[in-house]
């Protein structure tokens, strides 16, 4: 669990040991995870609002890492047919912000709201995947642990693929030793960049008066 996490009192969050198969992702797509794409513009106003709410500085490689951990519980849940309700989330939700002024940041923005329920989602969901009965159960950390080595099982046949500007998926988070600069292109990004500056290059030298 991130430092910035637990800044947030998430007491079920999850960290996955997930391992798959690359599939690759494409120009604007900050990580691919089975069917679900993640684009770089999610993240980053994902991380803005997060941050706003908080307080204090939400990386965008904690929040890719927490979005891409929920896409892999959403979808071994839904595999195994796993429910979980909206009354769930509401009390998972004040469990990981417990603080009401915080709580009430979170609140008032939509996004910031989006990914606190999500992780709201994927404590419950891992819960009870381990056999709990949700973030309320009397074993819950026993629940977690259980739930955790479940999704690992489940999920090593769901591809897991990191766009390099962000660094690389390492034991169920991001290692961003690999890159973490921001300023780094994906080589899908760069061709993508290269073939538009040679087509507006074409573009220009078309529209100047022939001699």
């Amino acid at each position: 669990m991130s430092r910035a996490l637990k800044a947030l009192g998430v007491a079920a969050a999850t960290m996955l040991l997930a391992s798959g198969c690359a599939a690759g992702t494409h120009p604007g797509a900050a990580a691919v995870v089975g069917s679900t794409e993640i684009s770089v513009g999610d993240v980053d106003k994902t991380s803005r609002a997060v941050s706003d709410a908080l307080g204090q500085p939400f990386e965008t490689k904690v929040t890719l890492s927490e979005l891409v951990n929920n896409a892999l519980v959403k979808q071994v849940r839904d595999q195994r047919s796993v429910a979980v309700s909206d009354a769930e989330i509401a009390t998972a939700m004040k469990l990981v912000v417990r603080d009401p002024a915080a709580y009430a940041k979170f609140e008032a923005d939509p996004v910031a709201r989006d990914f606190l329920s999500q992780v709201a989602s994927t404590a419950v969901a891992t819960i009870k995947l381990g056999g709990g009965t949700g973030v309320t159960d009397p074993q819950v950390a026993a629940a977690q642990k259980a739930g955790l080595t479940v999704v690992k099982d489940a999920s090593k046949n769901i591809s897991v693929d990191i766009s390099p500007r962000f660094g690389k998926w390492t034991d169920g988070a991001i290692d961003g030793a690999v890159s973490g600069s921001l300023s780094d292109e994906s080589s899908q990004a760069k061709a993508k960049r290269e073939a538009d500056e040679k087509a507006q290059q074409e573009q220009q030298q078309q529209q100047q008066p022939q001699g």
